[in-house]
């Protein structure tokens, strides 16, 4: 039988020249687990073509050598594949980009493999309120300081969840001191693109605040009062329900929650009514359900809506009355993003059944409609300027309405310092994508009263 003796020879150079090559490409960058699979399969193809060669040249003594220190070097970086697949799992280059109805920061854990995945996010700012002569308002702020930590179990299973430390301090029982909250914590079960399931505690899917509340994602210091007021930011409660595509440009979300809770509704509108999963009143409960469509064929557009509706009374008498105290909210939105160019605007309306009786109970006005409205346009100018930079400077501008007591029960009394308007300007920087530079101006007015306007400037991150 002839010996190919040059293919063999062929097979032990290159298998002696593999973990060289491997070493050196090792110290200039760290392997990834896909490169390091390519390495153990080329090693692999290398075992298979010698044990081939050595079948016509049993006794090469050499070849045999080398070939069962490949095995064991394919061997060793087999397991160490096999422990970034069960261990921590966190990307070296993240990509930001927002999944399933959540923050950039906060969809990381979808882009891990398996195991556990840490992001976060923080800002900071100055207020100085302006033509309050004698006050003393002015104050610096750690707004807040959250972390992201999701767990991928499997492909089909993960947990995600966000835990927000606010004001710097737990603070003494008081929420504007400061204190620690879950944000919302969830289990996603991935079945299919069309209908997956989430269960926990959810963020409400209503608005561009409630999903996306990350400093680097909004204009301005403060989020919008139209999504502060009229739909509470950040509003959470305890719920299961589904989420997925219906086409590649159209995706949905809806949830059955815990409902909210009549009893703390005010003229101020339904925010104090969340639950927030802190033992939530369970007794009754809302329903929210959201679409997105973003047109394949206009890139940069996104239009949606979503709704609320649900009994707040919770088995609760109001004013001698037990009642279920239906409450809707309903909100169309629309982005578009070309270029430098961001354009977003945003319409709520909300009805409250048994004001009349939540009014009584409470000795003030509570609306039995409320509305808001806003509209904001920003432009990054940067480069026009320095057309090959990577930064983003931006000023922007944003005109909202709003009103708590749109519509006053019969036998009770409007209140127009409720019906409010706000002007704001400002200029936003961003020398990284991850990290941003506000500066902002808001001038408010009221139908009745005098309210003061407000200087911010402020910094945040996400990462």
């Amino acid at each position: 039988m002839k010996i190919n003796k040059n293919r063999l020879a062929k097979c032990i150079a290159l298998t002696a020249l593999l973990p060289l090559t491997s070493l050196a490409e090792a110290l200039e960058k760290p392997k990834t687990m896909e490169e390091m699979w390519q390495i153990i399969q080329a090693q692999q193809k290398q075992i298979d073509e010698m044990k081939i060669a050595m079948k016509t040249e049993p006794n090469k003594t050499e070849a045999t050598g080398t070939m069962k220190n490949l095995e064991y070097k394919t061997d060793v970086l087999s397991q160490e594949v096999e422990k970034l697949r069960t261990n921590l799992s966190i990307p070296e280059d993240a990509k930001y980009k927002s999944a399933y109805g959540l923050g950039p920061a906060a969809s990381k854990i979808y882009q891990v493999g398996k195991g556990l995945s840490i992001g976060g996010y923080g800002e900071a700012n100055y207020q100085a309120n302006v033509g309050d002569k004698g006050s003393n308002t002015d104050n610096a702020d750690l707004e807040r300081l959250v972390l992201y930590a999701g767990y991928k179990f499997t492909d089909q299973i993960l947990f995600n969840s966000e835990i927000e430390f606010e004001h710097g301090t737990t603070g003494e029982a008081d929420e504007s001191e400061g204190e620690v909250s879950v944000e919302f914590a969830s289990l996603d079960f991935f079945i299919d693109p069309v209908a997956n399931i989430r269960a926990g505690l959810v963020l409400m899917p209503m608005g561009f605040i409630n999903p996306i509340h990350e400093p680097p994602f909004y204009f301005g210091n403060n989020r919008p009062e139209v999504e502060r007021r009229i739909i509470p930011s950040t509003w959470r409660e305890i719920g299961l329900g589904l989420f997925g595509q219906i086409t590649p440009d159209l995706t949905y979300t809806a949830y059955a929650v815990s409902g909210l809770d009549a009893a703390e509704f005010s003229s101020n509108g339904i925010r104090d009514g969340r639950g927030g999963g802190s033992q939530a009143k369970a007794e009754s409960f809302g329903y929210v359900a959201r679409v997105d469509y973003t047109p394949t064929i206009l890139p940069g557009i996104t239009v949606g809506g979503s709704a609320y509706v649900g009994h707040a009374g919770q088995n609760q008498s109001f004013a001698g009355q037990q009642v279920d105290v239906l409450t809707q909210l309903y909100e169309g939105h629309l982005q578009w993003k070309y270029r430098g160019l961001e354009v977003r605007a945003l319409g709520s309306w909300g009805h409250i059944n048994n004001a009349d009786l939540l009014s009584d109970e409470k000795d003030e006005t509570i609306g039995s409609e409320n509305y808001g409205w806003y509209t904001e346009v920003g432009y990054d100018i940067l480069p026009l300027i320095l057309p090959e930079t990577t930064q983003y400077l931006a000023p922007f501008f944003r005109y909202e309405q709003l009103d708590t007591i749109a519509k006053a029960p019969v036998g009770f009394l409007d209140d127009d310092s409720k019906n409010r308007w706000i002007y704001q300007f400002g200029l936003q920087y961003k020398p990284i994508p991850n990290v941003v530079i506000k500066a902002d101006y808001r001038n408010f007015n009221a139908k009745k009263g005098a309210l003061a306007d407000d200087f911010n400037l402020g910094l945040g991150f996400i990462f």
